[in-house]
């Protein structure tokens, strides 16, 4: 896979992964945290600044 095709892909993903991070952030009850709910925020929000570290390595190699 080339270089820009892996840039897009990432990109899409964290596309995706943003369009999940408000979603959840949407379903989080304002007084009661439920913990799946949290898990998958953190989750989610831990592959997008996996991603981003990426591609932010692929642009500067």
């Amino acid at each position: 896979m080339d270089r820009s095709a892996q840039i897009q892909e990432i990109k899409t993903r964290m596309a995706t992964l943003e369009s999940l991070i408000e979603q959840t952030k949407a379903r989080l009850p304002a007084h009661s945290t439920k913990p799946p709910v949290m898990m998958d925020l953190l989750q989610y929000e831990d592959e997008y600044d996996v991603l981003l570290k990426k591609l932010n390595e692929i642009k500067s190699a």
